[in-house]
């Protein structure tokens, strides 16, 4: 959540980011809320302080007039507690639905329809015959099964098999290997000109269930549009790796030694892709559940720009080896989420479908998870400040598959292998 001194004392620019990412939010009126929240807990304080004075002078047995004087307090206390009670909840609501700042350069839009190219990469997959869509190839190939999945488990569903779940494996072995490798992170950080150290990404597997107090305080719980709750515990299954991930340092100090900290982790991610009814019902893209592999960021206020800037360059890279065209998009801040600064996606190229699909996103955070979450960093000088975090895709498997299969197909139904994968599949050169 944004620090309340900043929105006290920038309400203007509060509002017009909050206008800008579509929040129908009136900072104006939450401020004279803030101002009643705070005189209500002033007088709290006050009454509360007269109550253990008068305490704390009893020595023997109190006086009538102690004992009434103490009735009268608590009496005050109650009324107001019962008072402040819901205004604070109020307030604390509102303060958590206002949205980060965004950076200076992105663009200002009401959909994605307004997000900005930035740039494409790579010539899209020509054939001489017409492609098939991943799906096409995958269930010809025996390599996918929807119609029992859909039998046992509804739609947005699929049985994968053979080498299909070769390739999984080979993607997130090749990611790991990659991301570990120190001179892989050095020569991306020179290439971009950027003030980072070379230090690798440990590869982590998260918890795939949050509380509600530890995802309400990534910001990331989207209850009734993303996420599914267990009916008889207070669990929600992730909906993405980084959610567990950017909470595991919560309520800590962190030495600014140990910084920045690096993290690749993998596990499944669970959408309800609620407001998706008939979209991509057919194929791999919009699943309700699927594998990822997400980087984790957590690094000093003055570097997190930088390490966002890592990210994407990791996720352009990592597409550059899989030899899939992509372009890259700014997004606007109707599109970029309520946590994020500056947010960017990586869509890549699909020839059966003859358009481009979204299968990375990088966000960049700031303090906003952190402030919530208190995760602090002790600098060098001894002084306490909010860590900052990054979150950014390295490969969404199941739409890098469907990727994968549509530009690698052969005119007779099969699926070449991608050079980078093949040492993770016994050089094996096609399926």
């Amino acid at each position: 959540m944004l620090d309340i001194q900043f929105i006290r004392e920038n309400p203007t620019l509060v509002q017009k980011n909050s206008n800008n990412k579509n929040k129908k939010i009136d900072i104006a009126e939450f401020l004279k809320l803030d101002q009643k929240n705070r005189e209500l807990i002033q007088k709290l304080e006050e009454l509360r302080n007269k109550r253990n004075l008068l305490t704390s002078k009893i020595k023997s047995k109190p006086t009538v007039e102690e004992i009434d004087q103490g009735a009268k307090l608590k009496n005050q206390i109650s009324i107001l507690e019962t008072e402040i009670n819901p205004i604070s909840k109020l307030y604390k609501d509102i303060l958590k639905s206002i949205p980060n700042i965004v950076t200076e350069d992105v663009p200002v839009g009401k959909s994605e329809e307004d997000n900005k190219i930035t740039k494409y990469v790579g010539d899209k997959t020509s054939f001489d015959y017409k492609p098939k869509t991943h799906w096409e190839i995958a269930e010809n190939l025996g390599l996918m099964d929807r119609q029992r999945a859909s039998k046992i488990s509804g739609s947005r569903f699929t049985f994968l098999l053979g080498g299909l779940v070769e390739i999984q494996f080979a993607l997130i072995n090749f990611v790991f290997k990659t991301l570990s490798d120190e001179t892989f992170i050095e020569e991306l950080i020179k290439k971009n000109h950027l003030n980072l150290v070379a230090k690798p990404f440990t590869p982590i597997l998260p918890p795939m269930m949050m509380k509600t107090e530890a995802y309400e305080a990534t910001g990331r719980l989207k209850a009734e549009e993303m996420t599914y709750k267990l009916a008889d515990d207070d669990l929600w299954l992730i909906a993405s790796a980084e959610h567990s991930l950017c909470s595991m340092y919560a309520d800590e100090i962190i030495q600014e030694s140990k910084l920045p900290i690096r993290y690749i982790g993998y596990s499944t991610a669970f959408r309800r892709e609620a407001g998706s009814y008939g979209k991509d019902t057919t194929g791999l893209i919009r699943m309700h559940h699927f594998d990822k592999l997400e980087m984790e960021i957590f690094s000093t206020p003055e570097t997190s720009l930088d390490e966002h800037f890592l990210a994407i360059a990791i996720q352009e890279k990592l597409t550059e080896l899989l030899g899939l065209p992509y372009r890259v998009l700014l997004k606007c801040t109707a599109d970029i989420g309520d946590p994020n600064a500056r947010g960017v996606d990586i869509e890549t190229w699909m020839p059966g479908q003859e358009e481009y699909r979204e299968t990375h996103s990088a966000d960049y955070m700031t303090d906003f998870q952190t402030r919530s979450l208190k995760t602090r960093i002790k600098k060098s000088d001894g002084q306490i400040v909010l860590a900052h975090t990054n979150d950014a895709t390295a490969i969404a498997i199941s739409r890098t598959l469907a990727a994968i299969i549509e530009n690698y197909q052969t005119k007779d139904g099969h699926i070449i292998i991608p050079n980078v994968l093949r040492p993770f599949m016994n050089n094996k050169e096609q399926i």
